[in-house]
């Protein structure tokens, strides 16, 4: 039993990211991977009045409270995938990451909100088997959904030596008789 919560403690992570200057603009993304600005990619219901999900993107990794680059498709030679949410107005209230593979919730990640301008991140562990759209939704305290996004989590490609016949053993000439 132990196991199987530290297993589940491991499976989830959610960060706060805030700077001490919540009316600053946000830092420019590193130059190697930018990460445009970008609202939630689907419909969803009414906003909470007076606050609204400024971002929402999924990366692979949060630096100087800002995401480094932004997936849309991921391999499942990798395991781990972030999804970063800056939202505005919603201070005093407690939202949730909600992530769904399919027709199932994976996985339901609460925080509070801290400020006007806060800016937050959810993590997930993926099992490379779990391929196929996820979907995360940003819900409010009374259930409304603010926004979803969407990323793909595709079969990794095998590489030429993956789908290559082992070689063959070399041939051993016979020992020398005595």
């Amino acid at each position: 039993m132990k196991k199987m919560i530290l297993a589940l403690l491991g499976l989830l992570a959610v960060m706060p990211v805030y700077a001490a200057d919540f009316n600053a603009a946000p830092a420019a993304p590193a130059a190697s991977a930018p990460a445009p600005a970008a609202t939630p990619t689907d419909a969803a219901a009414p906003a909470t009045p007076g606050g609204s999900v400024a971002r929402a993107v999924f990366t692979s990794a949060v630096t100087d409270h800002e995401p480094t680059d932004t997936i849309t498709s991921l391999s499942n030679d990798a395991t781990n995938i972030m999804f970063f949410t800056e939202l505005q107005g919603l201070q005093g209230q407690t939202m949730t990451h909600r992530w769904e593979h399919g027709d199932k919730v994976m996985a339901e990640i609460k925080f509070d909100v801290g400020s006007a301008r806060w800016r937050v991140f959810s993590s997930k562990r993926l099992d490379p088997s779990w391929t196929g759209e996820w979907k995360v939704s940003v819900i409010d305290a009374n259930g409304g959904t603010l926004g979803t996004s969407t990323f793909t989590y595709t079969a990794a490609a095998k590489s030429a030596t993956d789908s290559a016949p082992p070689a063959a053993a070399p041939a051993m000439a016979p020992a020398p008789a005595k």
